[in-house]
């Protein structure tokens, strides 16, 4: 039995190649995640300011899959999601797509330093690309309060992307090698 709350769990961190049709399949799933959670949050007023939901299968991809997953993840996702469905819109596409990458980024590379999984792990994958990212937006935009928006209204969307992001992690470690 794992104790969730006493520390973290061995985790295999299987960076998947290009070349194989694993890749591809995997990387279609995030895609597709990251388009059908955006669409079901955004029926609720705010909810894609409030979940944070574009960020939650990036996270998946690349703690589990590896920077590439990740990062393809990270890009598609938020241009697929706009071209189709005007969300995130053309404006704040830029945002979006600098968060989304250097959460591929941040998480990695911590999965790739520790093959660990925890709480703290993930929480702090969120608190990095949170930090980075609003670093950036706050450039972008010229506007600390844009900037801190994630941490105020999307406080829930990062709880979720902890807590639901271990545990979905937690499961593809046991059931897909």
């Amino acid at each position: 039995m794992i104790n969730i709350l006493a520390g973290t769990t061995d985790f295999r961190h299987i960076p998947l190649s290009v070349t194989k049709l694993r890749f591809y399949t995997f990387v279609l799933i995030f895609i597709a995640g990251n388009i059908l959670f955006p669409l079901t949050v955004h029926a609720i007023p705010q909810g894609g300011k409030i979940f944070l939901p574009i960020y939650f299968f990036t996270l998946i991809a690349a703690y589990r899959f590896g920077l590439t997953a990740g990062i393809a993840t990270a890009l598609l996702s938020p241009l697929f999601n706009s071209v189709l469905f005007g969300m995130p819109p053309a404006s704040i596409l830029p945002i979006i797509l600098f968060k989304s990458t250097t959460l591929a980024l941040a998480a990695s590379w911590i999965v790739s330093r520790t093959q660990k999984i925890s709480l703290a792990y993930i929480a702090a994958v969120v608190l990095i690309y949170q930090f980075i990212g609003g670093i950036f937006e706050w450039i972008y935009t010229g506007s600390i309060l844009a900037a801190l928006s994630d941490f105020q209204i999307g406080f829930p969307g990062m709880i979720i992307q902890i807590i639901a992001g271990y545990f979905l992690l937690l499961w593809l470690n046991h059931h897909f090698d």
